[in-house]
């Protein structure tokens, strides 16, 4: 492919290592998360929310468990202005969460978001400027001092203002296009910020540093922010916030990176919708915590409720293998994964381990609203014997017998190859009645007499057509004496080799279901039939004769 001449980084290593994010392996505590879905992700719709679908989207984010949520950037429009009103005058923010408001480091911006904040029982104000080479080069054509001097200017604005709205107003800066920018230059920008707000205890500032382009790999971003956490002044009273975006696809691992390197907060997207390739999954990190055993604070326990709600107020799509919240991401078609999965649900539900550990399920899919009968393993042509069964099972109760379940699974695959489609459990369950219980009769046994003598005699109604013929044999029990009546009768050979059966139900009015298996000759393959019926003699009469029949077939 040509045209990678014209590239090179555009990004800068700190100036002395920093690389004790590396010896840590994971990361033991939730960050604090801000949900940026109602101003980054709403300015990337191709039509914006409006205020009622905000409202909307404001009160699920609230739901879910976000103690901080950035609602806008008011002074860009009247539907931002008017979003942050109504939240305040319709006193729809919780005392316990704090509603965010973006503003440029320019007076007359900072000053309509003032306007529009006041009265907010509790808000931060996020000032930014750009302080990146291309942007300070290109865009403003400003030195470093000037451009700090914004930052600095911002700042003052800030904290003059905030003393004459009521509420409870907290300052966050960000050096835009951080990654364009030399890490100890951000830190100075920073820094200087810090020196006007001089934050105390109760009063913490948050520093927030946004990947605006993400142009380096993980560990490059992982090693700038442990420079910054190292360098801020008033560390222990500053919230090392990140801003990451996807434009490598890697914004989770460029989250997860920080918080190893120091970073405390995170601001991302519900399923990481925002401009470009979006912003960082706060749904996927969550989750990802979630499967190490970390409480994210965050509850995802309706996942599709969820979704289906953000695709109505937003008109974006959920992709199918979106991690955690897709259709598909907790389904398995290959026979190989069916499989083990079938075999770890079962050591998992027969309690052998305090954990989750199920194969190829990173989490369990009940953690999330979704369910093993419909979502785990689903049939179509590549599906094996293992996932077939697991499907009867947990659909049907149908156990299969051990030495029936190959020839029931590619069944299922031969029907699934010739119409090219996935079959669903009700499509399997017609399949195997079709194959086992319900086959073209030749004959019928339709009643059956038994008497203790030396063993069991069996008198045999056997119907063919519109003849009935009571056949009368003796067997060591009642399956094998009305198998020992149908052989006589027809005067065939084959053999009675494989019979199981269970309770399909635990109530009083248990049905039993029964596998019989024949053979004929020297064919070790069985010929199965299947039947059901509350009482189990009378299944297994009806097996045999299923099994019976096909042969005769």
């Amino acid at each position: 492919m040509k045209g990678f001449e014209k590239y090179q980084k555009s990004y800068f290593m700190p100036p002395e290592e920093c690389y004790d994010w590396v010896k840590k392996d994971a990361i033991n505590k939730a960050p604090v998360w801000c949900s940026v879905d109602l101003r980054d992700g709403n300015q990337a719709l191709i039509e914006p929310m409006g205020l009622e679908q905000k409202v909307t989207f404001f009160k699920m984010l609230v739901k879910i468990g976000f103690k901080e949520i950035e609602v806008g950037f008011p002074a860009a429009s009247e539907t931002e202005y008017n979003f942050l009103r109504t939240l305040i005058e319709r006193n729809l923010i919780p005392s316990d969460v704090t509603v965010q408001v973006l503003t440029q480091a320019r007076e007359h911006i900072i000053r309509k978001t003032f306007e529009a904040v006041d009265g907010a029982p509790n808000a931060i104000v996020h000032v930014y400027n750009s302080t990146s080479v291309a942007q300070r080069e290109q865009v403003f054509k400003k030195s470093k001092e000037e451009i700090k001097q914004i930052a600095i200017d911002g700042a003052v604005l800030l904290k003059e203002l905030a003393e004459e709205v009521k509420g409870n107003i907290r300052f966050e800066y960000s050096p835009e296009s951080f990654h364009g920018t030399e890490a100890e230059y951000a830190v100075d920008v920073c820094n200087a910020v810090l020196d006007i707000w001089k934050p105390e205890e109760n009063a913490k500032a948050v520093i927030n540093i946004p990947s605006t382009v993400e142009n380096a790999m993980p560990h490059v971003f992982a090693s700038q922010i442990e420079y910054v956490h190292k360098h801020l002044n008033y560390r222990n009273n500053v919230i090392l916030s990140l801003h990451p975006h996807n434009d490598r696809g890697t914004g989770v691992a460029t989250a997860e990176l920080g918080v190893l390197a120091g970073a405390d907060r995170l601001e991302g997207t519900l399923f990481g919708n925002g401009e470009r390739t979006g912003n960082l999954d706060i749904v996927t990190t969550a989750m990802n915590l979630h499967s190490h055993g970390v409480n994210s604070g965050l509850d995802f326990t309706n996942m599709q409720e969820i979704a289906d709600m953000y695709e109505e107020l937003t008109d974006m799509k959920v992709p199918v293998r979106q991690p955690y919240a897709g259709e598909l991401v907790f389904t398995a078609f290959s026979g190989s994964h069916q499989d083990a999965i079938s075999k770890g649900m079962a050591y998992h539900d027969e309690g052998k381990s305090k954990y989750w550990t199920v194969p190829y399920l990173p989490i369990d899919p009940k953690d999330v609203g979704r369910t093993y009968d419909s979502d785990v393993i689903r049939i179509n042509s590549q599906s094996g014997k293992g996932g077939v069964a697991y499907v009867l099972k947990q659909n049907f109760g149908i156990v299969l017998p051990d030495k029936m379940r190959e020839e029931v699974g590619y069944l299922m695959k031969g029907v699934s190859d010739h119409e090219h489609a996935e079959l669903s459990p009700d499509d399997m369950l017609q399949i195997f009645r079709k194959n086992y219980s319900m086959v073209k009769h030749k004959f019928d046994v339709t009643e059956c007499h038994f008497e203790q003598k030396d063993g069991i005699i069996a008198s045999v109604s056997i119907k063919e057509g519109d003849t009935v013929t009571v056949v009368k044999a003796k067997g060591n029990g009642r399956l094998n004496a009305v198998n020992n009546a149908i052989r006589k009768h027809f005067d065939t050979v084959y053999h009675l080799a494989e019979y199981e059966e269970h309770s399909l139900s635990r109530n009083s009015n248990a049905v039993a279901i029964c596998y019989v298996g024949i053979t004929i000759d020297n064919n070790d393959k069985p010929v199965w039939g299947v039947a059901t019926d509350e009482d189990i003699i009378t299944a297994s009469i009806h097996a045999l004769v299923n099994a019976v029949n096909k042969t005769m077939g």
